[in-house]
């Protein structure tokens, strides 16, 4: 792969020329005894506003959970149409990427060829845009959709009289893992091959910076490396700030709850912040290590515990019913596709507002740290090959692992309503972050396979932070991806304050919030990054022309 950081990256004649060289705006030097190596004007908006955004937060949290509250209300009542509509274009997109004659382009040109085989590129694909995710929400999607949710009017398996309806139970069950695989599927991965796609075409094929800003060439011209850049830069370093804040308080919060239910600990906000400061202080040591010695060797050591977790609920639950409802999801996910992407018409109003635009949000917020992950490992994949497998591999990962922990979860649930731990956690008194314990409550070695969880979680929000670090450094230092440590060790701790402050703001509603906000205006940029996207495709077919 080209070192995004090479002045001259090397690739196939370019029909766009630029004099730019990646850091040719940097300021280096040291402070004490830090260095640094930073673009000035990216790093300083950014750094000020987190550090303004955490103090302001800290000395007016109930001010700020009002605020957080309305930017909620306000992105999922008012532009609740907007997201679905957004999204629902990025997979027709793709689509159409892949029936076009675009879709022979290769990523790095005509000569390129993929550095990575088909498992390894695999694998990677895996880590990059799942993490906490399936352990918070594979045991408590399935059941909350399927009992309170109920998307499309299913009737509740719990009649009025609180009885179970036979009728009804495999329809909602079916129903409640489609609402997940729907939220978790194709759409979210059609967002990540947006931004991954136009980082990787201007990357490799066009030989500009490793940076969002280059995907707006075609667009800004030479502009693209004054302030329109610099604002699409920073817009992108909040976007992914807040969204891997996110994924850091859903992981303290069911972190403190799964030692509550193995070790009896408290749940409570002041145990959540701790969990986040000591989690953070990890994260700092392994991004010190660096990427070898840190991130790639917590990341290995987690897919191999999360395999093995997921083998042992598959195999020590009821092993064919787990099966039987990865399928069943499956098929309802195909045929209520298109329902369940509707923008319009719909009175599930509760379900789409409260998860789908809350998800919707999540991805485009996450776009540029996994855009960018997938586009570093993707060189010399045809772009047709690439947009296929990014939407359904990891997808097809994700169902598997969701529609085994749901099916089996919600088993246990109509099996005996009346001391099921999943009922009491996720139907009964809403404790989403307790959903998973309930359901590992009824399985072999529920301690010992609830700790594990526990450090699971724990593991996931180190490599979240470590990751999500690199790659705000490599936006903030110019598109560098070789920049001074202490850089990357300040987007870390950036990202622990930001998650913290947001807890004490107002809990998930601040989390969702902080997400909604920074995905409103991100949405725009990558609605223009598809008109980017297609004037490069087009040359790139011109340059094959005879």
């Amino acid at each position: 792969m080209n070192n995004p950081s090479d002045p001259e990256p090397h690739h196939a004649a370019s029909d766009m020329h630029t004099d730019y060289t990646v850091g040719q705006d940097n300021i280096e030097g040291r402070l004490g005894p830090i260095g640094f190596d930073i673009h000035n004007r990216v790093f300083a908006v950014s750094a000020l506003a987190s550090v303004v955004f955490i103090l302001l937060t800290l000395l007016f949290p109930e001010r700020a959970g009002s605020l957080f509250q309305a930017i909620v209300d306000f992105a999922t009542g008012t532009l609740d149409w907007y997201f679905m509509l957004l999204v629902d274009f990025f997979i027709l997109f793709c689509l159409a990427l892949v029936v076009l004659p675009h879709g022979s382009v290769r990523l790095g040109g005509p000569d390129a060829r993929p550095e990575h085989g088909y498992l390894s590129w695999f694998a990677l694909l895996f880590t990059a845009g799942i993490g906490i995710g399936l352990l918070f929400f594979s045991v408590l999607e399935p059941v909350y959709h399927a009992n309170v949710s109920l998307p499309l009017g299913i009737p509740s398996p719990f009649g009025s009289d609180g009885e179970l309806n036979p009728e009804a139970i495999a329809d909602a069950s079916a129903l409640g893992l489609a609402g997940t695989f729907l939220h978790w599927g194709l759409h979210g991965w059609a967002v990540y091959v947006v931004m991954a796609l136009a980082l990787a075409l201007f990357t490799y094929n066009k030989g500009l910076p490793f940076s969002i800003r280059s995907a707006f060439f075609p667009i800004l011209g030479e502009r693209v490396w004054g302030w329109w850049g610099h604002v699409i830069d920073i817009l992108a370093v909040f976007s992914t700030l807040f969204g891997l804040a996110t994924a850091l308080g859903l992981g303290a919060q069911q972190a403190n709850a799964g030692m509550n239910f193995v070790f009896g600990i408290d749940i409570s906000t002041t145990f959540q912040v701790i969990v986040i400061l000591l989690v953070t202080a990890v994260a700092l040591v392994s991004v010190w290590r660096g990427l070898e010695g840190g991130v790639k060797k917590l990341s290995e050591f987690n897919m191999i515990m999360a395999v093995l977790f997921f083998f042992f609920v598959l195999f020590a639950g009821p092993t064919l019913v787990g099966l039987n409802g990865f399928w069943t999801g499956l098929a309802t996910y195909v045929t209520e596709f298109a329902p369940l992407s509707a923008p319009l018409g719909r009175d599930d109003d509760a379900y789409r507002q409260a998860w789908t635009i809350f998800y919707w949000a999540w991805w485009v917020s996450w776009a540029p740290f996994v855009g960018m992950f997938i586009a570093r490992v993707s060189r010399g994949r045809t772009v047709r090959e690439f947009v296929l497998c990014v939407l359904l591999i990891p997808s097809l990962f994700i169902f598997i692992w969701m529609g085994v922990f749901g099916s089996i979860a919600l088993e246990q649930l109509y099996a005996d309503p009346g001391s099921s731990l999943v009922k009491e956690y996720v139907i009964d008194n809403y404790s989403p972050e307790l959903a998973l314990f309930g359901m590992l409550n009824e399985l072999p070695l529920t301690g010992l396979m609830s700790t594990i969880g526990i450090v699971l979680a724990l593991i996931f929000f180190v490599t979240s932070s470590d990751s999500g670090s690199l790659v705000i450094d490599t936006i903030t230092a110019g598109g560098k991806i070789d920049a001074p440590r202490p850089q990357r060790m300040f987007w870390a701790t950036v990202e622990g304050l930001v998650a913290i402050v947001l807890l004490i703001g107002g809990g998930l509603t601040a989390l969702q919030a902080g997400v909604t906000a920074t995905a409103i205006p991100f949405s725009i940029v990558m609605l223009l990054m598809c008109y980017s996207i297609i004037v490069a495709l087009n040359g790139e077919l011109r340059r094959k022309l005879p």
